[in-house]
């Protein structure tokens, strides 16, 4: 059975289109899902860098307690064969809990590390389907900071297979929107 993380990352909840995105996305992969909700996830601080650049077995008992979570979330992608992310677009970018999220997932030794030939992902290969949502900023263009950054950090952590469900112009005409998203969906090969 195909295993699903489902991540949320809208500060809406079961009210954003991002959610109700993923809810349908997640339906219509099926399997079995796992959903990290990321906007009760902290921020790094300099405790955790310290804490990651600390070799493990060097690690004091705070230090791991500090890297705790993070383990968790790098563990949950581990376990995925498919990874369904919520993105809103807040000011051209992604939010700040997804940001969060993000931060957390990318550790030396753990999900990438640095090779004489550059940084080397070592949680690929994943397939990952993005639900992106905006009031007014199409997906790919100069203003969508979001997306490709979302490509850059997963690749950076070795997942390339990236696609998008996008429901643009939703403060324009959120009906239509939703509607051209949810034709994407149907799209989707299980």
């Amino acid at each position: 059975m195909t295993k699903i993380l489902r991540v949320t990352s809208s500060i809406k909840g079961p009210n954003s289109v991002t959610t109700k995105l993923t809810d349908h996305i997640v339906e219509k992969l099926g399997g079995d899902v796992t959903t990290r909700d990321t906007t009760t996830i902290p921020l790094i601080d300099g405790t955790w860098i310290g804490a990651a650049y600390t070799p493990a077995e060097d690690r004091s008992d705070e230090q791991k307690e500090t890297l705790a979570l993070s383990d968790t979330l790098i563990n949950e992608i581990r376990a995925a064969d498919v990874l369904v992310i919520g993105a809103p677009v807040y000011n051209f970018g992604v939010t700040a809990p997804l940001k969060a999220w993000l931060d957390q997932i990318c550790r030396v030794g753990e999900s990438f590390r640095y090779t004489e030939a550059g940084p080397e992902g070592l949680l690929g290969p994943k397939r990952v389907i993005v639900a992106y949502a905006s009031g007014g900023v199409p997906q790919g263009s100069a203003y969508d900071l979001a997306s490709a950054y979302l490509k850059q950090v997963l690749a950076f952590i070795g997942i390339t297979d990236v696609s998008f469900v996008t429901a643009e112009g939703v403060s324009v005409d959120e009906a239509a929107a939703l509607a051209r998203a949810e034709a994407q969906i149907a799209d989707l090969a299980a």
